[in-house]
């Protein structure tokens, strides 16, 4: 073994060490400036953007990833990520997208005063690869792409992380986690389903008892109505469709995708929980019927144009992360083109031509890892959206907060929260971030 002080008493040398080791932890504590960082990350692209006026600085970034991080020397990918600076001291928010990524505001960011990344999911918008590999769109590799960013920015900052993300983001955050525990201190997933299969059957009892009995006849009063005047609402679908540009291969054809798109009504009528109940019209002109069905079920849901955009988050729920399918039995004799078949509803969206084996154990071994390890999550629902139905539980473990709004929907946000609520959530956020929040 190598000896650095082979001419010294053994007392000289310990006090040499400690001394050394002291130095070099004081210049870890210095950590980097963010424009050292930056000048060192493998980068495509990497420029300044305009700040927001709560950061200093702020960069969009199209970093590069492995296409397969279990071949890190393979083909790459460019991942893109925003990144506004507050301060070096303060916390950091990691937001998760599970779709694309934009410039804009983030509520945890704003209320913490802390820095934020933001990083758009693989396969989605600016951050595809070249070839689209389905294989590698998985949680796992989202989740390590997440972990790479992470510590590449860990050395910059001297405040404690979190993750956030909202709906499909929130499950991002779940997932991370799941994979790299330690790699934030905090994770707030908001409205975040954690789905046991692509066709959870925790749906149907959620749809049977949710709001009150008249609002839940109401609904399935218009969507029965829908059904009825196929003939005369139809003509005005294949129009408003007309209009723009969309078709309906995949689904089956306009008849299907007009069918789907009253099916589809219930769950987004809860969902956004934007319409009064009293506001559904059961009568009126045809004109007035559609319009409604449309603003609620959107029928770009269902079109080719929308699906291509969808088709990364389909693939997934259909092999990992799961999704929901829709009542057919509630409306027998009604249906004339939409149909129950054995594989789950909603492949159609999916990326044709993979097979499609869906992982039933991912989803519970989640659960298990919120119910007993997890540490430090905030868990945001509304009692009114779907998505509450498969929603993260994590029972008894007193290390972790769930809140679910009472009436409230997928637009939930710590600042809609009730006064009570809204200070517990505060008060966990300044304990676990060691630092205090806007209030």
């Amino acid at each position: 073994m190598n000896n650095c002080f082979p001419q010294l008493p053994m007392k000289f040398r310990i006090y040499i060490s400690v001394v050394a080791a002291m130095l070099a932890a004081g210049c870890a504590d210095k950590g980097m400036t963010i424009e050292e960082r930056l000048d060192t990350i493998q980068a495509d692209t990497l420029f300044r953007i305009e700040a927001d006026t709560m950061f200093s600085e702020a960069w969009e970034i199209r970093l590069w990833q492995p296409v397969d991080h279990r071949n890190p020397d393979g083909p790459r990918f460019s991942q893109q990520v925003f990144l506004y600076f507050a301060g070096k001291d303060r916390p950091v928010i990691v937001e998760t997208e599970g779709y694309g990524a934009r410039e804009g505001r983030n509520e945890l960011a704003s209320l913490m005063k802390a820095n934020l990344i933001r990083i758009e999911h693989r396969y989605f918008e600016e951050s595809r690869p070249d070839s689209a590999e389905w294989e590698y769109l998985t949680t796992w590799q989202a989740a390590t792409d997440h972990h790479r960013i992470i510590e590449l920015f860990k050395p910059v900052f001297s405040g404690k992380w979190a993750t956030t993300g909202i709906s499909k983001g929130g499950q991002t955050v779940m997932f991370h986690r799941y994979y790299y525990p330690e790699d934030v201190n905090v994770s707030v997933p908001y409205v975040a389903p954690l789905n046991f299969g692509p066709e959870d059957e925790r749906m149907v009892p959620f749809f049977e008892s949710v709001g009150t009995a008249e609002c839940r006849d109401r609904v399935f009063r218009f969507q029965k109505l829908a059904l009825e005047k196929f003939d005369q609402l139809f003509p005005i679908f294949l129009k408003y469709a007309g209009e723009r540009g969309w078709t309906f291969n995949r689904v089956g054809g306009p008849e299907t995708a007009y069918e789907m798109t009253v099916l589809e009504y219930e769950f987004a009528f809860w969902q956004w929980g934007s319409v009064p109940c009293d506001s559904i019209p059961l009568d009126g002109d045809d004109e007035k019927l559609f319009r409604h069905l449309a603003d609620v079920g959107d029928p770009r849901y269902f079109a080719d144009q929308g699906l291509e955009y969808f088709e990364p988050f389909f693939y997934q729920a259909m092999t990992e992360i799961g999704y929901y399918g829709y009542n057919f039995d509630r409306f027998a004799g009604l249906l004339k083109h939409a149909r129950n078949s054995e594989q789950p509803e909603f492949q159609f969206s999916a990326p044709q031509g993979p097979d499609y084996v869906y992982d039933y154990g991912f989803g519970r071994k989640v659960a298990e890892y919120i119910r007993e390890d997890a540490e430090n999550f905030i868990f945001l629902y509304g009692e009114f959206d779907p998505w509450s139905a498969t929603a993260a539980d994590p029972g008894d473990n007193d290390k972790c907060l769930k809140v679910v709004k009472e009436g409230g929907s997928h637009r939930i946000r710590i600042m809609n929260l009730s006064d009570d609520r809204r200070e517990e959530v505060l008060d966990r956020l300044e304990e676990w971030l060691d630092y205090p929040a806007t209030r």
